[in-house]
């Protein structure tokens, strides 16, 4: 009999800020879905022609090697002329609870049609995707930079 470890090792979690605002954690719903569904915390205008930035609620944890990815929903962004501005959002492990942001996932989504659309709060809006990553040989970052922030981070 092999026994269960009590170590996390990916998952997601509520945000500090959204601790009493009954959100649901993402999960899968059916046995053969790749995605875990990220819902809107709030309720949400998306504007035509604009990008608005969505709040989740949760943060996800990942061991170092993984990433999340964040992809749209094909009905909503079919149905309502939507897409990620990115295309893809990418959460690294490093974003969760780094010095300078807790790791709120945020998603950026741009309307791309005539008419406003409203996005309910517990509604899905994207799906996350944890992958495994490789680096290049001769990496030699070796983690002595430290993540400091949100969106975009990394670059600054």
């Amino acid at each position: 009999m092999t026994m269960r470890s009590n170590i996390k090792s990916r998952g997601f979690e509520v945000v500090t800020k959204y601790q009493q605002a009954g959100i649901t954690l993402p999960e899968r719903k059916t046995s053969f879905s790749a995605g875990y569904d990220i819902m809107a915390a709030e309720d949400v205008s998306l504007q035509p022609g604009r990008v608005t930035i969505v709040a989740t609620g949760v943060k996800a944890y990942m061991p170092q090697d993984e990433y999340l990815g964040i992809f749209m929903r094909s009905g909503l962004s079919i149905n309502n002329s939507l897409s990620l501005i990115n295309g893809q959002g990418i959460i690294d492990a490093d974003y969760y609870n780094n010095p300078g942001n807790e790791g709120h996932i945020m998603i950026a989504i741009y309307n791309h049609g005539s008419d406003g659309v409203t996005v309910r709060k517990g509604e899905r809006i994207a799906q996350g995707i944890f992958n495994k990553y490789f680096t290049a040989d001769h990496d030699d970052c070796n983690g002595q930079s430290t993540r400091m922030g949100g969106m975009g981070s990394t670059g600054k």
